[in-house]
């Protein structure tokens, strides 16, 4: 299928990169006698062959890491949002716990956990490695049991992009069907997408086309007879497709990877960590293209692509007499109706009824995210971890937890300030929690409206019944753009071309995605924002999204004004209205930041492995951080992290995660708890790039 139509960029929108050259990575690698790839490892102990020597120096190692993880306290001297700070303090002066203070309490934090070496997986143990006991009761060694750890990990974490693409999928399959009654809004999306999968629209209503392409997701989704993977087909670039058929990788389907991860890892199952760290692979390929590619698709075809806008961001603005709803998770079918409902005028009038100035919306996580730039006055506030300061503020009236990322922590915190909460899914439910929930088998999904009008209905009653609530608001707001895109890009420019004529003459020293969740286990957000920092005072451009956007908006360099914070060149570039670092939204619009990769790979004449490129994610600290790395790493683009993967009690896996999928996939892995020095390391490693590229001068 070509590459190219009459929508010059529309596989840009789904990772595509246009013609680049299919060659085989089959001289880089070993394969034993069934296929599995081999790398050449190596490790400081191969001479001696010494076991315990390596678990003693890797138990030493994980001592030093430890003493790197900060305390709240120092949480409170160093995060560089003075609202936190401030909040923090409030909530130790009314006795509120916070995710920092329980983090202190886990110190010191168990040393084989952090280094994969624990096994629980069957009652026989759980087995940890030690120089005493090398081995669990099975046989195990740790090279499988730290591989087995991980793939679990990684297994889990798509299922959780996978649960959230089959919700969105679904509500745009049901929404060209009739079955939901909310609007169809990205029609043009949904044409150049079902042109890239080959899907006919010629003479066909658009409801039609729709409802066919959301089968093709949800059939790679759940395939189970093993087939083509249309998604990676239609949107990947093919010469990672010819890397990834040649590592014998392609998945199946999202379903049965994730099945296959668990089987494969289960008691006396597979018993070679190289099959593992396979496997591991593959369910790295169907976490992106269903958990976040699908994901995407059906997410703007549904909701509309958005535009860039200006917002407000940050904790002080929280208004004092409206009723205050915040929207918390990741699923936007009912959150676009529960903005949606709260802004009509009869739902006004009922909340001045009650002696609210208004309604108003703000955004927790990426349910805020992907609602700001396509409804206006969805507020950003805060990432997961610092959502008890939210809520410790007093502000709020009402919660919206739908699913993943929401701790349930929040409960006891909005106990205190009789902040109602409701849940929104059957998967995701909270002790005390109010339920206005799609069922088990979306029965109800026709009620979505009747849904919206009951939470907003809800929220206007907890206002009348909060009267005399303290509230605590940290006067900090500014503004921030958000909504960059593919499409945006393509208005803004006319195309990917004048980036990568930028990247050519050195305005633009590199391209970085910055995203990620945010770790205790490193200074909260201080450790973003200092990578950042040095990135774009050395002309680096970044796209960032999800939970890691927070500080990069909260302080300022998603502002049009911090362009004076970056180097002469990328200043330049920016000239005269563009921020120095790019929010295209929530964390499955990771396919928003690879499109931008791949068209200006395309537009430069270049393979997206060969640019000077690169994933960052400081402080991840979820099972979906470890998908999200190794699906950039798939790609051919190195990821560079200030947090550990549970791995270093394995010297095989530590090798293969970090160096050996450099000859596999033309990436490598990084990690330096110093975010100054691992944005430096960015630097260098780019540097390298545009030698090899020749655009060194």
């Amino acid at each position: 299928m070509s590459r190219k139509n009459e929508h010059e960029h529309e596989h840009e929108y789904c990772h595509g990169s246009g013609h680049e050259h299919i060659h085989s990575h089959r001289n880089l690698i070993g394969f034993d006698k069934h296929g599995i790839p081999t790398v050449t490892l190596k490790s400081d102990h191969e001479d001696d062959g010494d076991e315990q020597t390596f678990i003693r120096d890797y138990m030493n190692a994980v001592a030093e890491y430890k003493k790197t993880f900060p305390s709240k306290q120092d949480v409170i001297d160093q995060t560089p949002d003075p609202a936190v700070r401030e909040l923090l303090l409030r909530a130790e002066q009314i006795g509120i716990d916070t995710a920092f203070d329980r983090f202190d309490r886990q110190k010191p934090q168990c040393s084989f956990g952090l280094s994969g070496v624990c096994c629980k997986i069957c009652n026989m143990g759980p087995c940890k490695v030690t120089a005493k006991s090398p081995k669990g009761v099975c046989g195990a060694d740790a090279d499988l049991i730290v591989a087995r750890n991980l793939l679990r990990g990684a297994a889990a974490g798509a299922a959780q992009h996978g649960m959230h693409s089959r919700e969105v999928i679904l509500s745009l399959k049901w929404a060209a069907e009739g079955k939901l009654d909310i609007p169809i809004l990205g029609k043009q999306k949904i044409i150049d997408t079902a042109k890239a999968f080959g899907i006919k629209t010629k003479r066909r209503s658009l409801k039609r086309i729709a409802s066919d392409l959301a089968d093709v997701l949800l059939e790679d989704m759940s395939r189970t007879v093993p087939d083509e993977y249309k998604t990676i087909k239609a949107c990947a670039p093919p010469e990672r497709q010819e890397v990834w058929k040649n590592l014998d990788i392609l998945p199946i389907s999202a379903y049965h990877e994730v099945f296959e991860a668990y089987h494969k890892t289960g008691q006396s199952t597979d018993g070679d960590w190289r099959s593992i760290m396979q496997q591991f692979l593959r369910c790295g390929l169907a976490f992106t293209f269903s958990g976040v590619v699908g994901t995407s698709i059906a997410t703007d075809c549904l909701f509309g692509v958005g535009d860039r806008v200006t917002s407000k961001v940050n904790i002080g603005a929280l208004k004092k007499g409206y009723v205050n709803i915040a929207v918390h998770g990741h699923l936007p079918t009912l959150v676009s109706q529960i903005v949606k409902t709260g802004q009509e005028e009869r739902f006004i009038k009922l909340a001045e009824s009650k002696g609210a100035k208004g309604i108003r919306f703000y955004g927790i996580c990426c349910s805020g995210l992907a609602a700001m730039y396509r409804y206006g006055g969805v507020i950003p506030l805060s990432n997961a971890v610092s959502a008890e300061l939210v809520l410790g503020t007093g502000a709020l009236d009402l919660w919206v937890a739908d699913v993943q990322d929401v701790f349930p922590s929040i409960m006891e915190v909005a106990k205190c300030f009789k902040t109602v909460v409701v849940t929104t899914s059957e998967s995701a439910r909270l002790p005390g929690a109010e339920r206005y929930e799609y069922d088990h088998h979306h029965s109800n999904i026709g009620e979505t409206k009747a849904l919206a009008e009951k939470i907003v209905t809800r929220a206007i009653e907890s206002f009348a019944e909060r009267k005399g609530i303290p509230v605590y608001i940290p006067p900090y707001e500014v503004e921030a753009e958000v909504g960059f895109s593919v499409e945006y890009v393509h208005k803004r420019f006319g195309g990917m071309q004048p980036i990568a004529d930028a990247l050519k003459s050195g305005k633009i020293l590199g391209i970085v995605n910055m995203v990620g969740c945010s770790n205790p286990k490193v200074l909260y957000e201080k450790a973003t924002l200092d990578v950042a920092e040095v990135l774009i005072k050395n002309n680096v451009l970044i796209l960032s999204n999800g939970c890691a956007s927070f500080p990069l908006m909260k302080m300022g360099l998603c502002s049009k004004a911090a362009a004076e914070k970056a180097g002469e060149g990328l200043k330049e570039f920016l000239s005269p209205d563009l921020p120095p670092v790019w929010h295209v939204g929530e964390c499955i619009d990771n396919t928003r930041s690879s499109g931008i990769f791949a068209g200006t790979a395309t537009a430069a004449g270049h393979k997206i492995y060969e640019m000077p490129f690169a994933f960052a994610s400081p402080e991840w600290g979820n099972e979906k951080g470890i998908d999200a790395a190794l699906g950039f790493r798939l790609m051919g683009v190195s990821s560079y992290h200030c947090v550990e993967a549970p791995i270093h009690g394995s010297k095989n896996v530590i090798e293969f995660l970090k160096h050996g999928t450099e000859e596999l996939l033309g990436s490598k892995m990084y990690v330096d708890v110093d975010p100054m020095a691992l944005g430096y390391k960015i630097i260098e490693d780019m540097k390298a790039k545009r030698k090899a590229l020749g655009w060194d001068k």
